[in-house]
């Protein structure tokens, strides 16, 4: 059942945030790549895009197959997912999956943000009819182990996600942080995260958003009392700010070096994936741009503390993903198992049938119970002997399928 399950994609591990936009999906090229999928006849999909990480996890006749989908859907090229990008294939497909999914491969240890994106994933792949039973069993038991390693580890203490990062860099290097005018344009998830963690932790009150809808600035504006100004007002916001912090999420750059007009120093930080600022704003002498990369170098005190955490976070995956596994095994020869028990059954009604016509005795009535609860004993018994048989090794499996399919002329259910 793990045959031709694949991982492919390209993360911050060996790519820089400027390769990553290229294989960046948003919405709309998810969708379309899910119609495509569908037509070439890919069972289960799921696709997930953030600022570390574009990856596609599916049944497909080859990792190729993937690869041109991801290709055709996105600016890179099979050329450079060669060098840059990365495929996994059944078991360590799954296994990558889980350290993804508990954040044991984020690029801040412990980032559970990725959980809740792996879920809206999973969301779309059924709303288009791109799931199975075994993509579904998946991605629950992924869910199941980061809500243990996150209820049952420490793992997650300290700065644990980009936005929360953003925020501890501002208050390391920005002096008197809670003074400053601070600009965050564009409010979608990460946005409003970053906007959290600056009124949580800065004090300040000098916080303005803009967003390309007003009125998704103004509903997260309404919640802490902060100032909304409409996109038009950009470039006049910009000259105000001492620091402005772009998550726009757009697939080009959305501040240029034409936007800027500055009578005094600007921090840019650059939470976009692709880079939503231009790289020729970091040439201005009184700009200093920190992007994604730059941010995820950031540590504090209790880094440390979630390293030693990571070995009992594998254990709690080790267990889930052991029984997730197992459940696989057992799908293997399930249909086997399910056939021999329906043909024992037959064998037993026919015995029992035997025997009533053969006891003629006032008892009868009694005979048949025992005959019923005999037959049903013997039936489990020698299904569970097969069973076993079948378990023991996966070596020579398929052909011990069907040599109990033969001896018994089992019809599998489907077939």
């Amino acid at each position: 059942m793990l045959e031709n399950f694949y991982a492919i994609g390209v993360s911050y591990i060996k790519t820089d945030a400027e390769t990553r936009g290229k294989f960046s999906i948003d919405g709309a090229r998810g969708e379309s790549l899910s119609h495509d999928a569908h037509d070439l006849g890919i069972e289960a999909l799921i696709v997930i895009s953030t600022c570390n990480r574009t990856e596609l996890y599916g049944f497909a006749s080859s990792p190729d197959q993937l690869i041109d989908l991801l290709c055709k859907h996105t600016k890179g090229d099979a050329d450079l997912f060669k060098t840059e990008g990365y495929v996994f294939q059944n078991e360590q497909a799954v296994n990558h999956l889980f350290r993804v999914g508990t954040g044991l491969d984020s690029q801040i240890l412990g980032d559970f943000e990725i959980i809740s994106q792996i879920k809206q994933a999973f969301r779309r792949s059924k709303a288009l009819q791109l799931n199975n039973v075994f993509l579904e069993r998946l991605v629950n038991a992924v869910i199941q182990a980061s809500k243990r390693i996150k209820n049952q580890t420490e793992i997650s203490s300290g700065a644990t996600s980009v936005s929360f990062a953003s925020v501890r860099y501002l208050l390391e290097n920005i002096p008197n942080i809670s003074e400053k005018n601070l600009l965050l344009f564009g409010t979608g998830k990460i946005g409003r995260n970053t906007c959290e963690n600056l009124v949580k932790h800065t004090s300040n009150k000098h916080i303005t958003l803009i967003n390309r809808t007003r009125s998704t600035a103004e509903e997260i504006a309404g919640k802490f009392e902060l100032n909304v100004k409409g996109y038009e007002e950009l470039q006049t916001e910009i000259r105000k700010a001492d620091v402005l912090i772009v998550a726009t999420g757009a697939q080009k750059p959305t501040v240029t070096k034409a936007l800027l007009y500055l009578k005094k120093p600007l921090t840019i930080l650059d939470l976009s994936v692709p880079k939503n600022v231009a790289s020729e704003v970091g040439t201005l002498d009184q700009v200093n741009v920190v992007d994604i990369d730059d941010l995820s170098k950031i540590t504090d005190d209790t880094l440390e503390r979630r390293k030693s955490q990571v070995p009992l976070a594998e254990e709690i995956i080790d267990e889930i993903k052991g029984e997730f596994l197992t459940w696989v095994d057992n799908r293997k020869f399930a249909a086997t198992i399910s056939a021999l028990k329906e043909r024992l059954s037959q064998f037993k009604e026919e015995e029992r049938a035997y025997l009533l016509k053969k006891s003629k005795s006032s008892s009868g009535a009694k005979h048949s119970e025992v005959i019923d609860d005999f037959g049903d004993r013997l039936v489990q018994k020698i299904t569970k002997q097969f069973a076993n048989f079948l378990r023991a090794s996966d070596d020579d499996l398929e052909q011990k399928m069907q040599l109990i399919e033969a001896l018994f002329e089992l019809e599998k259910e489907g077939e």
